[in-house]
């Protein structure tokens, strides 16, 4: 085992755009947004997603963004951004019982806008952070983001002793594509069936304060870079345009045995001593290829495919939100895996335990 005593994730907070019926956003916008085959295989496609409702800052259904220019897109950004990740902070922080001006560090991680200044520091000021807080921003990391700034936070107050804050927000409404033609169009339609808006913050203390929460026992990373095609989020004049090969749960198949394996080995566990799998769900055939190469039963991704039907894959934020469903479960589980994947091919787990009161 190793004996570093890691932060705890002393609270947890969310915050969503409005919702939609996935079925009315391919009945009231895409089903015309593609014609011939290409309608055929987009609606199968979104019946296929495992998505039932999910959040768009920008709907659809309200405003056609798919030939916004990216300036445009972005200026956008800042204004709905900045309200949904100032929500999720706040209740983070009243979950762990901490003001703003407590934060030794805030790190914000997002890919989908960009602007100077950025969240960390709007937000910083608006909810009367300390000038001193240190700031880190963490873009383009895509869907496994929350773990590297999970990470970068746990990191900060075992060396400082001071609390730390995560914020996750991504709004990829902001980036839905005009149709197309080719193999590359087929990706635009399995994000345009899969992706979705959402905030989502943790809150890091020293496992010496006093409330409960999951502690970090460890951050893991393993990359294949011969992949390195398979997954890409490229800024053109129409906004981010996502590359998306249907070989990506064949690497992961490769990989996330051996990743979890050892990282659990680490500390004298095996994977049938794991109560709680907050695993990213990227889509159905991502969870799937988890589930059969781990040899878990279906329960154990029950949280991870509910947020994926409740929410959609809102990328960096969604495995916060699948730790905030166990979290909140009747029966919390002790040991947590957390596992998030994207570009690289990257995959990204940590070793949770839940810590109780400490006095």
């Amino acid at each position: 085992m190793t004996g570093v005593a890691g932060a705890v994730i002393s609270g947890l907070g969310v915050a969503l755009p409005p919702s939609t019926v996935q079925d009315d956003l391919w009945e009231g916008f895409f089903a015309q947004h593609y014609a011939g085959g290409r309608h055929r295989l987009a609606r199968r496609i979104f019946a296929n997603s495992g998505v039932v409702t999910r959040q768009a800052a920008v709907s659809p259904l309200l405003e056609d963004v798919s030939e916004w220019s990216t300036e445009r897109r972005m200026r956008r950004y800042q204004d709905e951004a900045v309200p949904l990740g100032k929500a999720a902070v706040s209740r983070a922080l009243a979950d762990a019982g901490l003001s703003a001006s407590e934060l030794g560090l805030f790190a914000v991680c997002s890919c989908t806008g960009y602007a100077t200044p950025g969240l960390d520091i709007l937000l910083a000021r608006d909810l009367d952070m300390s000038p001193t807080v240190q700031r880190l921003f963490v873009g383009h990391m895509g869907c496994y983001a929350a773990l590297p700034g999970l990470g970068a936070t746990n990191d900060f107050v075992v060396a400082r002793g001071r609390p730390a804050l995560l914020l996750c927000t991504e709004l990829t409404s902001l980036h839905v594509q005009p149709a197309g033609t080719g193999a590359a169009d087929v990706q635009q339609i399995v994000s345009h069936a899969l992706f979705s808006d959402a905030a989502a913050a943790a809150v890091l203390t020293s496992a010496a304060r006093s409330l409960p929460g999951y502690q970090v026992r460890e951050v893991v990373a393993v990359t294949d870079t011969t992949t390195t095609g398979h997954m890409t989020w490229e800024v053109t004049d129409l906004g981010f345009r996502m590359g998306l090969s249907p070989e990506v749960p064949a690497v992961l198949s490769v990989h996330v045995r051996t990743l979890v394996s050892d990282l659990l080995a680490r500390h004298g566990l095996t994977i049938g001593e794991v109560d709680g799998w907050a695993v990213h769900p990227g889509g159905p055939r991502i969870l799937d290829v988890v589930r059969e190469r781990l040899g878990l039963q279906e329960s154990a991704l029950a949280a991870s495919r509910g947020v994926l039907s409740a929410y959609g894959n809102c990328s960096s934020p969604t495995v916060l939100l699948v730790l905030e469903a166990l979290r909140r479960a009747a029966r919390p589980p002790r040991w947590v895996v957390m596992l998030a994947f994207g570009p690289g091919l990257t995959l990204y787990g940590a070793l949770l335990e839940f810590a109780p009161a400490t006095r």
